[in-house]
């Protein structure tokens, strides 16, 4: 039987996905691990998600629905939904996303056996030359995700969270595209973080999702470059000055690149010159740095 408290919080934000939804609730339900509790925290969806949510709250106890009275976004609305969880761990599961069935499982026992770790990454990346789960030191957490090929870039399906941590930090800060991004870099500075085996969860990719929504407007350029510049900024920032102007040199020259190319290959001059000014970047520093 499922504990007082759920040991997880399975986290489940919502906005128009009526084509997705009772995938993602009936992956939840067929996990092998059962101390669970689903919250699912509609935002004002206009399209049949609340009935269909609803319709499997009143067969399983361990599903809540909240339905917001004015629509929050996509960080204020997974905060929202934060605020209502028991579980020492929060594990969002995006509407559009399906958890696999030993997914929730492995999850939470690789948190069990490293209570030292605040924030779990399910992920593969070719650095990963060791056997999972494995934890990693902010130090080489930075490392990889700065001079290297990068670990921290995942969505929240892809995570699990100590929900004490969560609330220290206060969750999400709300700036769009990168908002979950941000977060991992300040609990990853002050936390060890843990790899997990990948293939845990299946995240989907369509037109109507944030991260693509940033992508064709190119707001996540301009979000992403700051958020990295503020990281690597940070005065606990656990990289030695070197490394760190290493990576800030790196950075400068990818968003040069990618300022050109919307320049030069997209001749979205006008896109170029607002995202360029809003960095305080010059042309000159922008070739400077290619």
């Amino acid at each position: 039987m499922m504990s007082r408290k759920p040991k997880v919080s399975i986290l489940t934000t919502v906005y128009n996905r009526e084509k997705y939804i009772a995938a993602c609730i009936d992956s939840v339900l067929a996990s092998s691990y059962h101390d669970w509790e689903l919250i699912i925290v509609d935002d004002v969806s206009t399209d049949t998600s609340v009935a269909i949510a609803k319709s499997y709250e009143k067969k399983d106890a361990r599903i809540k629905v909240y339905v917001n009275a004015q629509n929050l976004g996509d960080y204020p609305n997974r905060n929202k939904a934060a605020s209502y969880a028991k579980g020492k761990y929060i594990k969002y599961l995006d509407a559009d996303d399906v958890i696999y069935p030993r997914g929730l499982e492995v999850m939470v026992h690789a948190m069990e056996q490293f209570p030292e770790a605040a924030l779990g990454i399910s992920q593969k990346v070719v650095e990963d030359v060791k056997p999972y789960p494995f934890v990693m030191q902010p130090k080489e957490t930075f490392k990889r995700e700065f001079l290297m090929r990068g670990v921290l870039g995942v969505p929240p399906t892809q995570t699990i969270l100590r929900a004490e941590i969560f609330r220290k930090f206060r969750g999400f800060t709300g700036t769009r595209y990168i908002g979950d991004t941000e977060l991992w870099y300040k609990i990853a500075c002050f936390y060890p973080t843990l790899k997990m085996s990948p293939d845990l969860v299946c995240w989907r990719e369509h037109d109507n999702q944030e991260f693509k929504k940033g992508m064709s407007s190119h707001s996540y350029l301009k979000n992403n470059f700051k958020n990295v510049m503020n990281a690597l900024n940070f005065d606990a920032c656990p990289l030695d000055s070197c490394q760190i102007q290493i990576a800030k040199k790196k950075y400068n020259q990818r968003f040069a690149r990618d300022i050109l190319r919307l320049l030069v290959i997209e001749r979205k001059f006008i896109k170029a010159n607002i995202i360029r000014k809003s960095c305080r970047k010059s042309w000159f520093q922008i070739i400077k740095s290619v």
